[in-house]
C-alpha cells in the first residue's frame, strides 16, 4: 500500500440474504482527505465504508486501511477509528462531560481527565460541561458526538449524514471544524445524500444500488459526466418545461426555484433547442456550468435497483 493511501480496497462484495448491497467495489482513499459517499438511502454507501474500515468483513475481496489488513487487522484498525451516526447515539441522561469521560474510558485512553478537558476547551464545549446530552440543541448535540468521535486521535473519521436536522450556521461550524481535523492528516468518509455536504467534500464517489458509478475529484465530476447545461429563468416556466421533456438534444431538465436546468450530451443540438426561447418576454436564456446536482440525477437515472 502507498504512504499516501489511507485506504486501498478492491473488489469489496457483500450480500443480505439474495440482495448484494455492494457489488466488486474498488476504491483508493488519500490520506488526509474527506472523501464523500453519494447515493439515495439504500444504496450500500455505509455498508462500503464499514467494510473499507474493516468494521464489517465482506463476502469477497480486501485491501488495506491505515497501512493494516481490513479482514486480518479488524481490530486494530477498529481502535484507529472514530464514527458519528446520524443519530445521536451519547447518553442523553448524562452531561456532556460525563459523555466524554465515559468515551476516554472505553479508548482505554491515558490520562483521560486532562484529556477530556482539552476536548471541551476546543470544541467550545466547556459552558456546557454539567448540562445533561439531551437538552442540547440539535447543533450542540452534533458538536459533542464530533468531539466524542474525534477525542482518541484516529487516523479515520467516519461520518453518517452528519449534517442532518441542523441549522445552516451549525452546519457551517462542523465543516470548518472536519477540514481543521484533515488538516491535521485524519481522514474523513462522509456517507450522504445531502448535495450540500457533498460538495464540502474533496473527492465523491456516486454509489447507486451497491455499484460505483463514479469516483473523482469533486471538481472533476461534472465534465466527466460529459454534460452541457443551459439556465432558462424567468416566470411561466411550467409550458417551457413540458415542451422541453422531449425536445431533441434534452437529456434531462431539473427544476431550480426561479429557474431550469437544461442538460444534454450533444451541445450543439442542445443548445440550438434552448436558444429558441430566446425571444420569449422575461425570459432568459444562458449557458451554465453543470453542476454535481446534474450529475448526480443523470447518474441515477441510468441506474437499476437492486431490490427489484
Amino acid at each position: 500500500m502507498s504512504e499516501t493511501l489511507a485506504i486501498d480496497v478492491k473488489g469489496l462484495t457483500k450480500s443480505f440474504g439474495e440482495t448484494r448491497v455492494v457489488d466488486d467495489f474498488d476504491m483508493q482513499v488519500p490520506k488526509g482527505s474527506i472523501y464523500g459517499f453519494l447515493g439515495p438511502n439504500g444504496s450500500g454507501k455505509t455498508t462500503t465504508i464499514r467494510m473499507m474500515c474493516g468494521l464489517l468483513k465482506p463476502d469477497s475481496g480486501g485491501g488495506t486501511a491505515l497501512g493494516h489488513d481490513i479482514i486480518e487487522e479488524s481490530r486494530t484498525i477498529k481502535s484507529r477509528v472514530g464514527y458519528m451516526t446520524q443519530r445521536f447515539s451519547l447518553y442523553g441522561d448524562l452531561t456532556v462531560r460525563e459523555n466524554l469521560t465515559f468515551m476516554a474510558r472505553l479508548h482505554a485512553l491515558k490520562n483521560p481527565k486532562q484529556i477530556v478537558a482539552d476536548t471541551l476547551e476546543e470544541y467550545d464545549l466547556g459552558p456546557r460541561a454539567h448540562q445533561l446530552a439531551d437538552t442540547l440543541s440539535g447543533g450542540w448535540k452534533q458538536r459533542l458526538a464530533l468531539a466524542a468521535a474525534s477525542m482518541h486521535n484516529p487516523g479515520l473519521l467516519l461520518l453518517d449524514e452528519p449534517t442532518a436536522g441542523v441549522d445552516p450556521k451549525a452546519r457551517r461550524d462542523f465543516w470548518d471544524r472536519i477540514r481543521g481535523l484533515a488538516r491535521k492528516g485524519v481522514t474523513v468518509l462522509v456517507s450522504t445524500h445531502y448535495m450540500d455536504e457533498a460538495v464540502q467534500c474533496d473527492y465523491i464517489a456516486f454509489i447507486a444500488y451497491g455499484k460505483k458509478l463514479i469516483d473523482a475529484p469533486s471538481a472533476d465530476i461534472p465534465e466527466r459526466v460529459g454534460l452541457v447545461t443551459w439556465r432558462i429563468e424567468g416566470k411561466g416556466l411550467q409550458p417551457i418545461y413540458d415542451e422541453l421533456l422531449n425536445a431533441e438534444g434534452v437529456d434531462q431538465i431539473a427544476r431550480f426555484g426561479s429557474a431550469l436546468h437544461v442538460s444534454g450530451r450533444d451541445a450543439d443540438v442542445l443548445e440550438r433547442t434552448v436558444c429558441a426561447y430566446r425571444g420569449r418576454e422575461g425570459i432568459s436564456v444562458d449557458l451554465a456550468k453543470t453542476g454535481l446536482e446534474e450529475a448526480f440525477i443523470w447518474l441515477m437515472a441510468g441506474s437499476q435497483d437492486n431490490f427489484t
